[in-house]
């Protein structure tokens, strides 16, 4: 770090007013210096205000004289297709802290927020009031308002809706000399008095309306009249022909380059009470694109679309069998190359259903008009629209998950063009990559004109990084041929490099002199969109930043390849979720530490891979040191606030998955430094449970003796640690009938007796510490008439893959691969009932070991057990209450892993409830906190309790515990040890309710 801004830092500290934090450390530099675009900009520091006034405070220390060469840039979500918030300086991070909702105008519909408040979480606070913030931008889960507001975002809906500028009523930037600088709509006669003050708002007001007034005419000629018109320094909108004034429209979009916005106010509008959707299937993108003009006069609320290399990608998905039928291309015969997605809202259900009325009697007379298309389905149920509307949502992640090197790349994404010049110039656009040679997918929003263009670019190429600017120099070219911009909806970042070829010279001199009187020294978000007038200091252009790619060739291939998962992280954020009942990241939620989510695991592997590679290439040995010490400690602290749960490889768009990288990480950071006791005892569990299970109650009673709770605790690291069951599980089987397993007798099966044989797996935990849900399986299967058999217990592995025994894991996972190839040749169905042991044959144990493994799978209960339902092959007993069909029903509390890698686990549990006679209701939670080990890890301790509370808490207390049902043995262990008893598992449940 430079001295002076080492001098900055040491005087914000010492003052005291600053009350954040402050961060110098490389993870937390590392972890900012990313976004969602190809850029990688190293900040100097990370400053996190605790409170508004911090902010002052630190706009009125880099005004002073002495640190008039400190520069700083905001920071929000960090989500930035066009590396908006990177920059070479101090950044400033309201995310953290200053996310709160301060106030709300019922009258006015007027809310007052902090610039971190996440667009979702305000939307979820806002419902109950039955309104809401329009603006739709697709990283609605993590995109904050002080972000919307940077880039002046938009989303579906625009058409009718606009962009975040149009719903700010009056919002507070603080100014570089630590001031602040009020902005809101006012009238010419209200701007001709400030006008004549003499304080720096006066003198701001003044300058702005003589640089803008003179020149509406130059502005509106320039200007196209489009929805997704000018963002950022917005000359058209911050003055108008008669001299009114709202200077927010000058703010929004300058991605910080002025001021630091403070605080906000925004207007917000009614919920629309009704909704339905018309999707509508084209044989061809081309004639989708042209068709929009048509659908235009339906007046609907919003026109997606999605192209054909999308809609194959989404075939691949595990939601297609369910989409595909109401979609409505299963029931085509001619192959569907482009959607549009048609919305329509409405005050009543009657008004809404009239605009799909119109719409399908014109669809239905006109099926040989030009680019009319080859069918259509509607949809007025909510559950129905929000299933189309997914594939919609995932188009992003479906497009980065395509195999090879080249992935889909943001950064010509959002040029906006007048909807009526659209296909002209996609057809153009479409051109221009073939020419190059390029794969590419599109989708977004042709009502307004705006489509996101994804090429597939391997940044680490060094051609396609050339790629990258002739495609982008031809893109501008084209926009301007069709009188568009190529800033249609993320901000300009470093493509702001070609503003001067919009606004023109007259006018680009007027946004120099702008940024100027707000930012003299140009200390704000250098480098972007416009430097100070008498400054000349060019823009940064979009090919001089520094790329990840330029840095991820550093790495050597064998490492790029071990740890691909690092290297795939395209920075999309998916994992800052804020939403508590979310399962993504729970270390990320209890922490806000972005070093401890998954994108920052990743780019801390990213760097780690590349420091080995950097190290053992004599061409790169002045890279080699970036801290004082190992780095790979660095990564270790992170990778321990990791609960291995895998929601990021279930929910990341592009799958990235750290569990898997923390293994292999651990793996080799432990061949140099000496491993923990406790890893060593959790990895053996699997091994020794089985012979503590002998003497149940003597091990048991051990463990409450004195001292050994504290050498577990404060020795081993480990604590409340797990009581065994005292029931004997082969013991228990002999008393069912279910004796020792032979292979003679399953050999000997007919096929009929096959068809109603199961095969149900142990595991450690529901084996010797839940023997009770163990069993209820067993005795749930008599009951419907299937025979069981039980082989003997065989350790699973998973705890060796947590914490990095990657060698007894592989050779334990090829010993079961063996023995469960054997039994999967009877054709009987092989059954887990722990999810996160179950899911290990399926995911850890095929990254391990590759394709070339036996050919079995062993289902979870509920996906068998509602398959055999779904296909009359079982028949179900009567149960013995009277009216369970309209008692309250029970409430299902699904397990972290399981629910993000088989979405559907809540649905299958509700139809084998119902083939059953009874409702069951699923609740919606994070994590619960212990995560198999982890929250009996003594330094775990608070934060496991801290992550209980925050989403299990409440909704244990209001479902109550005999109405809870829950599917982990983790989380049922959690609960016990908060609430002193322990949950039903739902098979459980439906034993009591059949023997009642």
């Amino acid at each position: 770090m430079d001295h002076l801004t080492l001098g900055f830092l040491k005087v914000l500290e010492s003052e005291g007013n600053f009350t954040g934090e402050i961060h110098a450390d490389y993870p937390a530099r590392l972890i900012n210096a990313t976004d969602n675009s190809v850029y990688q900009v190293m900040p100097r520091a990370v400053l996190q205000p605790k409170t508004a006034n911090d902010i002052n405070v630190v706009m009125e220390l880099a005004g002073r004289e002495e640190y008039r060469e400190v520069k700083i840039t905001p920071r929000g979500g960090g989500t930035g297709t066009n590396g908006q918030s990177l920059n070479n300086t101090v950044i400033l991070d309201t995310s953290k802290h200053l996310n709160h909702i301060l106030g709300f105008d019922a009258e006015k519909n007027l809310v007052h927020v902090e610039p971190g408040v996440v667009l979702d979480q305000l939307n979820a606070w806002l419902k109950p009031h039955g309104v809401f913030f329009p603006p739709a931008v697709s990283t609605a889960s993590r995109a904050t308002i002080g972000g919307m507001i940077g880039s002046d975002s938009s989303g579906k809906g625009s058409r009718i809706y606009g962009k975040t500028s149009h719903y700010i009523n009056d919002m507070t930037t603080v100014l570089i000399d630590g001031t602040d600088f009020r902005t809101h709509a006012i009238s010419a006669k209200e701007a001709d008095e400030i006008i004549t003050r003499e304080d720096r708002t006066g003198k701001l007001y003044r300058h702005i309306r003589d640089e803008i007034l003179p020149r509406r005419d130059k502005i509106n000629a320039i200007f196209p009249e489009m929805n997704r018109g000018l963002t950022g320094y917005n000359l058209k909108e911050a003055v108008s022909d008669q001299g009114d004034m709202n200077l927010s429209f000058l703010i929004a979009g300058s991605e910080g380059s002025l001021g630091m916005v403070k605080d906000i106010t925004l207007r917000v509008v009614p919920l629309p009470k009704h909704k339905a959707v018309t999707v509508v299937r084209y044989d061809s993108f081309d004639s989708a694109l042209r068709h929009v003009s048509t659908l235009l006069q339906f007046d609907p609320v919003a026109i997606e679309s999605i192209d054909d290399k999308v809609m194959e990608l989404a075939k691949q998905d595990e939601s297609w069998h369910l989409l595909g039928k109401l979609l409505g291309t299963d029931t085509s015969t001619i192959p569907t190359r482009g959607f549009n997605v048609v919305e329509f809202i409405g005050e009543t259900a009657q008004e809404v259903a009239a605009k799909q009325d119109e719409l399908r009697a014109y669809l239905n007379a006109n099926t040989d008009a030009q680019y009319a298309p080859i069918g259509f389905v509607q949809a007025s149920d909510p559950g129905q629209i929000a299933a189309i509307w997914s594939i919609r949502a995932k188009s992003v992640g479906l497009l980065g998950n395509i195999e090879g090197k080249r992935r889909a790349t943001p950064f010509v994404e959002d040029t906006a063009v007048p909807p009526e010049n659209l296909a002209d110039f996609i057809a153009e656009f479409r051109a221009l990559l073939d020419a190059e040679g390029l794969d590419y997918g599109m989708f977004g929003h042709v009502d307004v004109g705006c489509l996101h263009v994804r090429p597939l670019l391997d940044i680490c190429d060094e051609e396609d990084e050339a790629r990258l600017r002739r495609i982008s120099d031809g893109v501008v070219t084209l926009t301007k041929k069709y009188n568009g911009l190529i800033w249609g909806e993320h901000g300009k970042g470093f493509r702001g490099e070609y503003s001067p070829t919009y606004f023109g010279p007259e006018l680009y001199d007027v946004l120099r002199r702008i940024k100027e009187a707000f930012d003299p020294e140009g200390q704000l978000n250098p480098g972007k969109i416009a430097s100070p007038y008498s400054k000349n200091t060019p823009i940064t252009a979009i090919d001089q930043a520094p790329m990840r790619g330029q840095i991820d060739r550093q790495i050597n291939d064998n490492l790029r390849d071990e740890y691909l998962n690092a290297t795939r992280c395209n920075g999309n954020g998916a994992c800052f979720n804020w939403d508590q009942s979310d399962a993504m990241c729970p270390s990320y939620k209890v922490t806000r530490d972005r070093v401890h989510s998954p994108k920052g695991r990743a780019g801390m592997i990213r760097e780690w891979i590349r420091q080995l590679s950097v190290g053992t290439d004599p061409r790169n040995q002045d890279l080699a040191v970036i801290n004082a010490r190992d780095f790979s400690h660095d990564v270790y602290d992170a990778m321990a606030g990791c609960l291995s749960c895998k929601a990021c490889a279930g929910q990341c768009p592009v799958k990235v998955d750290i569990p898997e990288l923390k293994s292999r990480f651990l793996e080799s950071y432990h061949t140099r430094y000496k491993r923990p006791v406790k890893d060593y005892v959790i990895a053996q569990l699997e091994t020794i449970a089985p012979l503590m299970a002998r003497a149940p109650r003597l091990f048991n009673t051990l463990q409450s003796i004195p001292p050994l709770p504290w050498i577990f605790k404060s020795l081993i690291g480990l604590t409340d640690l797990p009581k065994l069951s005292p029931q004997n599980v082969t013991k228990a089987l002999r008393q069912r009938g279910i004796g020792r397993f032979k292979w003679a007798e399953v050999n000997a099966l007919s096929d009929a007796e096959r068809a109603k044989s199961v095969i149900v797996l142990q595991d450690c935990f529901t084996t010797h510490y839940d023997a009770d849900v163990f069993l209820a399986h067993i005795d749930l299967l008599q009951k419907l008439g299937f025979r069981v058999f039980v082989p003997p217990y065989r350790p699973n592995g998973k705890a060796l893959h947590v914490k990095g025994f990657l060698k007894r894991f592989d050779y334990q996972a090829n010993q079961n691969d063996i023995f469960h190839a054997r039994l999967a040749i009877s054709n009987i169905p092989l059954i887990g009932i722990e999810a996160s042991v179950t899911l290990t044959y399926r995911q850890e144990y095929a990254q391990r070991l590759g394709t070339n493994r036996p050919d079995y799978r062993v289902h979870l209960f509920h996906e068998w057990l509602a398959g055999e339902i779904a296909a009359n092959r079982v028949t179900l007993p009567e149960t013995g209450t009277n009216g369970a069909a309209t008692a309250t029903p029970a409430t299902l509390f699904p397990h972290c892993t399981e629910k993000t890698s088989i979405p559907d686990v809540g649905v299958k549990w509700q139809k084998i409830f119902e083939a059953f006679g009874m409702k069951l209701a699923t609740e919606k939670t994070g994590c619960c906190g212990m995560a198999g080990v982890y929250g009996h890890e003594t330094r775990h301790q608070a934060t496991s309790r801290e992550l209980y509370d925050m989403s299990w808490k409440n909704k244990v207390d209001q479902t109550g515990l005999e109405n809870m049902l829950v599917t982990g043995y983790s989380c049922r262990c959690q609960v016990a040890r908060f609430e002193g008893a322990k949950p039903k598992h739902p098979v459980q449940h439906l034993l009591s309710m059949i023997t009642q």
